[in-house]
Protein backbone atom coordinates (compact mmCIF):
# COMPACT_ATOMS: atom_id res chain seq x y z
CA UNK A 1 0.00 0.00 0.00
CA UNK A 2 1.09 3.65 -0.46
CA UNK A 3 1.61 5.96 2.01
CA UNK A 4 -1.23 7.73 3.63
CA UNK A 5 -1.31 11.45 2.52
CA UNK A 6 -1.35 13.57 5.79
CA UNK A 7 -1.22 17.61 6.77
CA UNK A 8 -0.39 17.48 10.39
CA UNK A 9 -1.76 20.72 12.29
CA UNK A 10 -0.06 21.64 15.30
CA UNK A 11 1.03 23.65 17.98
CA UNK A 12 4.29 22.24 19.06
CA UNK A 13 4.22 21.63 22.15
CA UNK A 14 6.70 19.47 23.51
CA UNK A 15 4.04 16.35 22.72
CA UNK A 16 3.09 17.75 19.51
CA UNK A 17 7.00 17.73 18.67
CA UNK A 18 7.15 13.75 19.31
CA UNK A 19 4.02 13.42 17.12
CA UNK A 20 5.75 15.31 14.34
CA UNK A 21 8.97 12.80 14.85
CA UNK A 22 6.69 9.88 14.65
CA UNK A 23 4.85 11.12 11.16
CA UNK A 24 8.53 11.70 9.79
CA UNK A 25 10.12 8.56 11.01
CA UNK A 26 7.35 6.55 9.04
CA UNK A 27 7.74 7.75 5.31
CA UNK A 28 6.67 4.23 4.02
CA UNK A 29 3.24 4.66 6.26
CA UNK A 30 2.82 8.31 6.39
CA UNK A 31 3.67 10.80 3.23
CA UNK A 32 3.53 14.61 4.87
CA UNK A 33 2.02 16.99 2.44
CA UNK A 34 2.63 19.72 4.95
CA UNK A 35 2.62 20.90 8.50
CA UNK A 36 0.46 23.49 9.51
CA UNK A 37 0.91 26.14 12.48
CA UNK A 38 -2.11 27.48 14.61
CA UNK A 39 -1.60 29.11 17.82
CA UNK A 40 -2.48 27.20 20.76
CA UNK A 41 -0.07 26.02 23.54
CA UNK A 42 2.45 29.06 22.54
CA UNK A 43 2.10 32.04 19.58
CA UNK A 44 2.19 31.48 16.24
CA UNK A 45 5.43 32.88 16.00
CA UNK A 46 6.60 30.43 18.51
CA UNK A 47 4.82 27.08 17.09
CA UNK A 48 5.64 27.54 13.62
CA UNK A 49 9.05 27.77 14.73
CA UNK A 50 8.67 24.99 16.60
CA UNK A 51 7.25 23.16 13.91
CA UNK A 52 10.83 24.05 11.96
CA UNK A 53 13.28 23.07 14.74
CA UNK A 54 11.61 19.43 15.01
CA UNK A 55 12.17 18.94 11.41
CA UNK A 56 15.45 19.92 11.18
CA UNK A 57 16.23 17.88 13.88
CA UNK A 58 14.63 14.87 12.19
CA UNK A 59 16.21 15.49 9.12
CA UNK A 60 13.61 16.48 7.35
CA UNK A 61 14.16 20.05 6.26
CA UNK A 62 12.31 19.19 2.52
CA UNK A 63 8.95 19.54 4.93
CA UNK A 64 6.67 22.09 4.11
CA UNK A 65 5.27 24.35 6.85
CA UNK A 66 3.08 26.82 7.12
CA UNK A 67 1.92 29.78 9.70
CA UNK A 68 -2.03 29.54 10.41
CA UNK A 69 -4.27 31.47 12.40
CA UNK A 70 -2.81 33.47 15.38
CA UNK A 71 -6.04 33.52 17.64
CA UNK A 72 -8.80 31.93 18.04
CA UNK A 73 -12.37 32.51 15.46
CA UNK A 74 -13.82 34.49 17.84
CA UNK A 75 -11.99 34.33 21.77
CA UNK A 76 -9.06 35.77 22.53
CA UNK A 77 -5.84 33.10 22.64
CA UNK A 78 -5.22 31.39 26.06
CA UNK A 79 -1.56 29.54 25.81
CA UNK A 80 -0.19 26.85 28.15
CA UNK A 81 3.63 28.18 29.06
CA UNK A 82 2.86 26.81 32.59
CA UNK A 83 2.65 23.17 30.81
CA UNK A 84 4.99 23.70 28.05
CA UNK A 85 7.64 27.01 29.24
CA UNK A 86 8.10 30.00 27.49
CA UNK A 87 9.24 28.16 24.27
CA UNK A 88 7.01 25.40 23.59
CA UNK A 89 9.94 23.07 23.57
CA UNK A 90 11.39 24.03 26.81
CA UNK A 91 13.86 21.35 28.11
CA UNK A 92 16.28 20.76 25.75
CA UNK A 93 18.86 23.07 23.59
CA UNK A 94 17.89 23.40 19.82
CA UNK A 95 19.18 25.28 17.56
CA UNK A 96 16.98 28.14 15.92
CA UNK A 97 15.78 26.23 12.47
CA UNK A 98 17.04 27.52 8.99
CA UNK A 99 14.67 26.02 6.82
CA UNK A 100 12.15 28.52 5.52
CA UNK A 101 8.41 29.23 6.70
CA UNK A 102 6.66 28.96 3.03
CA UNK A 103 4.89 31.95 2.18
CA UNK A 104 1.21 30.50 1.49
CA UNK A 105 -1.13 30.92 4.65
CA UNK A 106 -1.97 27.87 6.47
CA UNK A 107 -5.59 27.50 5.68
CA UNK A 108 -4.88 28.20 1.82
CA UNK A 109 -2.54 25.36 1.48
CA UNK A 110 -5.39 23.10 3.17
CA UNK A 111 -7.81 24.27 0.78
CA UNK A 112 -5.28 24.08 -2.10
CA UNK A 113 -4.47 20.69 -1.05
CA UNK A 114 -7.74 19.20 -0.91
CA UNK A 115 -8.71 20.20 -3.46
CA UNK A 116 -5.75 19.67 -5.88
CA UNK A 117 -5.72 15.81 -4.26
CA UNK A 118 -7.88 13.28 -5.27
CA UNK A 119 -11.01 13.12 -3.26
CA UNK A 120 -10.54 11.01 0.19
CA UNK A 121 -6.73 10.42 0.06
CA UNK A 122 -6.08 13.27 2.19
CA UNK A 123 -6.36 12.84 6.01
CA UNK A 124 -6.25 16.04 8.57
CA UNK A 125 -4.13 15.20 11.90
CA UNK A 126 -4.98 18.39 14.54
CA UNK A 127 -2.69 18.51 17.49
CA UNK A 128 -3.96 21.52 18.54
CA UNK A 129 -6.77 24.00 18.65
CA UNK A 130 -8.88 23.62 15.64
CA UNK A 131 -8.97 27.16 14.52
CA UNK A 132 -7.34 26.09 10.69
CA UNK A 133 -9.41 23.30 9.80
CA UNK A 134 -12.20 25.09 10.99
CA UNK A 135 -11.65 28.64 8.94
CA UNK A 136 -10.75 26.61 5.93
CA UNK A 137 -14.11 25.04 6.43
CA UNK A 138 -15.76 27.83 6.31
CA UNK A 139 -14.03 29.57 3.66
CA UNK A 140 -14.04 26.61 1.16
CA UNK A 141 -17.29 24.06 2.12
CA UNK A 142 -16.57 22.24 -0.67
CA UNK A 143 -13.39 20.24 0.95
CA UNK A 144 -15.11 18.49 3.78
CA UNK A 145 -16.52 16.05 1.31
CA UNK A 146 -12.79 15.65 0.40
CA UNK A 147 -11.48 14.77 3.42
CA UNK A 148 -10.40 11.52 4.05
CA UNK A 149 -10.30 11.33 7.92
CA UNK A 150 -10.27 14.17 10.29
CA UNK A 151 -7.95 12.44 13.00
CA UNK A 152 -7.87 14.35 16.23
CA UNK A 153 -6.05 15.29 19.89
CA UNK A 154 -8.62 16.99 22.19
CA UNK A 155 -11.72 16.27 24.50
CA UNK A 156 -12.45 14.22 26.91
CA UNK A 157 -15.10 11.92 28.93
CA UNK A 158 -14.32 10.23 31.25
CA UNK A 159 -11.31 12.31 32.14
CA UNK A 160 -13.10 15.73 32.11
CA UNK A 161 -11.38 18.72 31.78
CA UNK A 162 -7.18 19.63 31.99
CA UNK A 163 -7.63 23.35 31.45
CA UNK A 164 -10.86 23.96 33.47
CA UNK A 165 -12.79 21.22 35.37
CA UNK A 166 -15.23 20.24 32.39
CA UNK A 167 -12.52 20.79 29.13
CA UNK A 168 -9.43 19.61 26.96
CA UNK A 169 -7.33 22.53 25.97
CA UNK A 170 -7.32 22.42 22.45
CA UNK A 171 -10.95 22.12 22.28
CA UNK A 172 -11.45 25.26 25.35
CA UNK A 173 -9.47 27.76 23.11
CA UNK A 174 -11.31 27.61 20.33
CA UNK A 175 -14.39 25.66 21.53
CA UNK A 176 -16.19 27.64 18.02
CA UNK A 177 -13.76 25.83 15.66
CA UNK A 178 -14.38 22.89 17.55
CA UNK A 179 -18.39 22.75 17.12
CA UNK A 180 -17.92 23.61 13.52
CA UNK A 181 -15.11 20.81 12.94
CA UNK A 182 -17.50 18.18 14.59
CA UNK A 183 -20.23 19.26 12.61
CA UNK A 184 -18.99 19.33 9.20
CA UNK A 185 -19.82 15.76 8.23
CA UNK A 186 -16.39 14.64 7.56
CA UNK A 187 -15.05 11.42 9.20
CA UNK A 188 -13.34 11.87 12.72
CA UNK A 189 -11.61 10.22 15.08
CA UNK A 190 -10.78 11.87 18.58
CA UNK A 191 -7.98 10.89 20.69
CA UNK A 192 -9.29 12.24 23.98
CA UNK A 193 -8.10 12.14 27.44
CA UNK A 194 -9.60 9.04 28.35
CA UNK A 195 -6.49 7.74 25.98
CA UNK A 196 -3.74 10.02 25.98
CA UNK A 197 -3.66 9.71 30.16
CA UNK A 198 -2.62 6.11 29.76
CA UNK A 199 0.33 7.01 27.40
CA UNK A 200 2.74 7.50 30.18
CA UNK A 201 6.30 8.28 30.03
CA UNK A 202 7.30 6.54 33.00
CA UNK A 203 11.31 6.06 34.27
CA UNK A 204 11.68 3.27 31.99
CA UNK A 205 10.19 4.43 28.87
CA UNK A 206 11.95 7.61 28.92
CA UNK A 207 15.35 5.49 29.31
CA UNK A 208 14.33 3.47 26.19
CA UNK A 209 14.44 7.14 24.37
CA UNK A 210 17.38 8.13 25.97
CA UNK A 211 19.10 5.10 25.09
CA UNK A 212 18.81 5.98 21.15
CA UNK A 213 21.96 7.44 21.80
CA UNK A 214 20.84 9.62 18.98
CA UNK A 215 19.87 13.55 19.33
CA UNK A 216 16.26 12.95 18.51
CA UNK A 217 16.50 10.35 21.27
CA UNK A 218 18.29 12.12 23.82
CA UNK A 219 15.79 15.28 22.76
CA UNK A 220 12.60 13.73 23.37
CA UNK A 221 13.82 12.28 26.45
CA UNK A 222 14.63 15.99 27.56
CA UNK A 223 11.29 17.36 26.48
CA UNK A 224 9.25 14.83 28.39
CA UNK A 225 11.80 15.04 31.55
CA UNK A 226 10.77 18.65 31.44
CA UNK A 227 7.06 18.95 30.39
CA UNK A 228 6.19 16.11 32.89
CA UNK A 229 6.89 18.20 36.27
CA UNK A 230 3.59 19.75 35.61
CA UNK A 231 1.49 16.56 35.14
CA UNK A 232 3.43 13.98 37.95
CA UNK A 233 2.37 16.97 40.50
CA UNK A 234 -0.94 17.91 38.29
CA UNK A 235 -2.45 14.41 38.59
CA UNK A 236 0.00 11.85 41.20
CA UNK A 237 1.07 10.28 37.47
CA UNK A 238 4.11 8.13 37.31
CA UNK A 239 5.05 9.91 34.07
CA UNK A 240 3.92 12.39 31.48
CA UNK A 241 0.85 11.53 29.08
CA UNK A 242 2.23 12.25 25.81
CA UNK A 243 -1.17 13.26 23.86
CA UNK A 244 -0.38 13.86 20.66
CA UNK A 245 1.79 11.05 19.17
CA UNK A 246 -1.44 9.08 19.91
CA UNK A 247 -2.82 10.46 16.45
CA UNK A 248 0.14 9.45 14.63
CA UNK A 249 0.46 6.01 16.25
CA UNK A 250 -3.49 5.41 15.24
CA UNK A 251 -2.46 6.51 11.55
CA UNK A 252 0.11 3.94 11.65
CA UNK A 253 -1.23 1.12 13.78
CA UNK A 254 -4.88 1.76 14.34
CA UNK A 255 -5.35 -1.64 16.46
CA UNK A 256 -3.18 0.08 19.85
CA UNK A 257 -6.86 2.09 19.87
CA UNK A 258 -10.23 1.05 20.72
CA UNK A 259 -13.57 2.88 20.80
CA UNK A 260 -17.01 3.88 20.05
CA UNK A 261 -18.79 5.72 17.06
CA UNK A 262 -20.57 7.66 18.96
CA UNK A 263 -22.18 11.74 18.89
CA UNK A 264 -19.69 14.38 19.97
CA UNK A 265 -20.97 17.82 20.65
CA UNK A 266 -19.18 21.06 21.64
CA UNK A 267 -20.53 22.87 24.43
CA UNK A 268 -19.80 26.87 23.18
CA UNK A 269 -22.60 28.50 24.99
CA UNK A 270 -21.78 28.27 29.03
CA UNK A 271 -18.90 29.37 31.12
CA UNK A 272 -19.09 27.07 33.57
CA UNK A 273 -18.71 23.91 30.88
CA UNK A 274 -16.80 25.72 27.97
CA UNK A 275 -15.60 23.52 25.79
CA UNK A 276 -16.30 20.45 27.20
CA UNK A 277 -16.71 17.48 24.49
CA UNK A 278 -20.37 16.16 25.20
CA UNK A 279 -19.88 12.85 24.63
CA UNK A 280 -22.82 10.07 24.40
CA UNK A 281 -20.74 7.65 25.17
CA UNK A 282 -23.73 5.37 26.61
CA UNK A 283 -26.34 6.02 23.85
CA UNK A 284 -28.94 8.29 25.76
CA UNK A 285 -29.60 10.30 23.15
CA UNK A 286 -31.00 10.18 19.59
CA UNK A 287 -28.77 12.41 18.08
CA UNK A 288 -26.47 11.08 15.33
CA UNK A 289 -23.25 9.54 15.59
CA UNK A 290 -20.79 11.63 14.35
CA UNK A 291 -17.47 10.90 15.64
CA UNK A 292 -15.16 7.32 16.85
CA UNK A 293 -14.26 8.45 20.19
CA UNK A 294 -11.43 6.57 21.05
CA UNK A 295 -11.35 5.01 25.00
CA UNK A 296 -8.48 2.89 25.38
CA UNK A 297 -4.99 1.99 24.31
CA UNK A 298 -2.18 -0.34 24.56
CA UNK A 299 0.21 1.61 25.87
CA UNK A 300 3.04 -0.64 25.98
CA UNK A 301 2.40 -1.68 21.86
CA UNK A 302 2.05 2.62 21.74
CA UNK A 303 5.83 2.95 23.29
CA UNK A 304 7.31 -0.21 21.54
CA UNK A 305 6.41 1.18 18.22
CA UNK A 306 7.25 4.85 19.23
CA UNK A 307 10.85 4.11 20.60
CA UNK A 308 11.56 1.86 17.24
CA UNK A 309 10.27 4.60 14.77
CA UNK A 310 12.09 7.23 16.67
CA UNK A 311 15.43 5.02 16.04
CA UNK A 312 14.82 5.48 12.41
CA UNK A 313 16.27 9.29 12.65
Amino acid sequence: MSPRKIIIDTDPGQDDAVAILLALASPDDLEILGITAVAGNVPLPLTEKNARIVCELAGKPETLVFAGCDAPIARKLVTAEHVHGKTGLDGPTLPDPTMPLQDQHAVDFIIETLRAEEEGTVTLCPLGPLTNIAVALKRAPDIADRIQEIVLMGGAYFEVGNITPAAEFNIYVDPEAAKAVFACGAPITVMPLDVTHKALVTADRNAAFRALGTPVGIAVAEMTDFFERFDKEKYGSTGAPLHDPCVTAYLIQPDLFTGRHINVEIETGSDLTLGMTVADWWGVTDRAPNATFMGDINADGFFALLTERLGRL
